[in-house]
């Protein structure tokens, strides 16, 4: 089967051990922000030596801020789908929409069994699963009662809902012929494991795929083909088993060749997590995006329209920019309201790329989502900033004293990982840092690259998180300073003063640093995405 042209993806899919119940959010955490795409759980509700696989997913959504999560995949037998259905809305709903769903029939009917749940011959087990996708369909539609009179499952006038945040996909974990025709009837994607089904066996399982959804009337579009894959980085031969380079080629094969399109890599190490998406990553979409275009991986991918430009990039000033945006792409503007009046840069003369001739120039929607991703990310920033002031507003009115206030910022939905600004940046200061520092170390020099006149002002952002780091420490010296003077109780009016100008500082520098970006790359990333 030909290439389906579906978005390359990038998932993990850690062990959900219970022996150390904090290393699967921490890959969670990680993968946020090494450029991985999903993170997925296997889900076997007897195994003692697992965690519940629904709560760890809900964690791992409290602690990270952009990847997507699912069951890799759901145990049906002992997953009742009313209760599945709404277990993956709430978590959508709690997620902003970042909730997915893997579904397998079942296996291991032993430990099934002995875990209360029934036993099913393989036929009963797949109509069982198409009565339990018909319910999980209908709940989740939230519009009228559910009525599903099965075999296995009779749900008859529950009022449905409550309905998710966008729209959940429902993969189907499906090997053997029927499966595999529900799958291209009624499935969004097929979640296969090259343990299982090695790339020699895809084209065979692809066909059976993609004749079933033609039978109902629908595209092989329709499916999205994902794929549970294991390796190691090395100089080995064999498939997975080479440099980032070698696996970047290899699944770009599987990509053109069998129309695979997001691939979960099954690990528990962090270094082949970063490895996977910082290095695989974008090799493998480059390879991808310049088959596609038909042109060789080393050309530079250029917008509808669009030409590199050259020559020096005029400073000018902020009141007289020019709009850069591509159409369809709205970046934040700046209102120009400071509450200190005290940035370390001035603002006239950041330096301001070269705008298109012509006005902003229209690309294509997937062009367009590398721009509307940045834009969303610094959405999640603002919210969370806006959160932080929250909580200081409570601690100087005596609604939360500092103590409270720490365990708040650190279970906001920003937190993240490997980033040691000090105790309070186990939250907010980290996702602020890995967002700038994969920027510096990838994003800003991939496109300086592709682009050399716009060196001048990569220069300047990286010059402005550098301003922001400092600002971030001073911040986590105030809140430090409020617990080290007066421990949980009543802090001191300067130490919350202190707290207080530290936070709108920060408000002023990051929210004006977050304008200037978006107004002077959007342009650029729909030009060339991410790197």
């Amino acid at each position: 089967m030909p290439d389906l042209g579906h978005q390359v993806r990038l998932g993990i899919f850690p062990t959900p051990g219970a022996a150390d119940p904090q290393h699967a959010v921490e890959l969670g955490v990680l993968a946020d922000t090494a450029g991985i795409d999903l993170v997925t759980v296997q889900d076997h509700p007897y195994q003692a030596a697992h965690l519940d696989s629904w709560t760890l997913l809900s964690w791992i959504a409290a602690r990270t801020s952009t990847v997507r999560l699912g069951l890799n995949v759901a145990n049906l037998p002992l997953r009742e789908p009313v209760v599945l259905a709404r277990s993956v809305a709430t978590l959508s709903l709690l997620s902003h929409g970042r909730a997915d769903l893997g579904l397998g029939a079942g296996a291991f009917w032993d430990a099934i069994v002995a875990a209360g749940g029934p036993r099913r011959t393989p036929g009963q087990a797949v109509d069982a699963l198409v009565e339990a996708m018909d319910v999980i369909r209908q709940v989740w539609d939230g519009s009228g009662p559910v009525r599903v009179d099965g075999e296995h499952y009779r749900v008859v006038g529950l009022h449905a809902g409550p309905a998710p945040a966008g729209d959940p996909a429902l993969w189907l974990g499906a090997y053997k012929p029927r499966m595999l025709r529900v799958t291209g009837r009624l499935a969004d994607g097929w979640l296969p494991s090259m343990a299982y089904l090695p790339p020699e066996d895809l084209a065979e399982a692809n066909a059976r795929i993609d004749d079933a959804a033609t039978a109902a009337g629908r595209s092989p579009h329709d499916v999205v083909r994902l794929y549970n894959i294991g390796g190691r980085f090395g100089r080995g031969a064999g498939m997975l088993q080479g440099s980032p380079a070698d696996w970047a080629e290899q699944l770009a094969g599987l990509v053109l060749e069998h129309g695979m399109s997001t691939f979960v890599l099954a690990t528990d190490d962090p270094g082949q997590v970063q490895t996977f998406g910082q290095e695989v990553g974008p090799a493998l979409r480059e390879l991808v995006d310049a088959e596609r275009s038909g042109a060789s991986a080393g050309d530079i991918p250029q917008g509808a329209g669009s030409a590199v430009p050259t020559g020096p990039i005029p400073a000018r000033p902020a009141t007289d920019v020019v709009d850069t945006a591509p159409a369809g792409i709205t970046p934040t503007p700046d209102d120009g309201t400071r509450l200190t009046g005290e940035l370390a840069w001035d603002e006239a003369a950041r330096p301001t790329g070269p705008a298109p001739q012509g006005g902003p120039t229209a690309y294509p929607a997937q062009q367009l989502a590398a721009p509307q991703h940045l834009i969303d990310i610094h959405d999640h920033l603002r919210t969370e900033l806006a959160s932080v002031r929250d909580v200081v507003d409570q601690v100087r009115s005596g609604h939360l004293h500092v103590g409270q206030a720490r365990s708040v910022i650190n279970t906001m939905t920003m937190r993240q990982n490997n980033w040691t600004l000090g105790a309070y940046c186990e939250s907010y200061c980290r996702i602020v840092t890995g967002h700038h520092t994969l920027e510096d170390r990838s994003v800003f020099p991939f496109l300086g690259r592709r682009e050399p006149t716009l060196q001048p002002v990569l220069d300047r952002l990286h010059e402005e998180h550098e301003v922001i780091a400092d600002v971030l420490e001073r911040l986590d010296r105030a809140l430090v300073a409020l617990v080290d003077e007066d421990g949980y109780g009543q802090a001191g009016s300067e130490a919350l003063d202190e707290l207080a100008h530290s936070v709108d500082l920060l408000t002023d520098t990051l929210l004006s640093h977050l304008s200037y970006e978006e107004r002077e790359l959007t342009g650029p990333l729909a030009r060339h995405g991410f790197g």
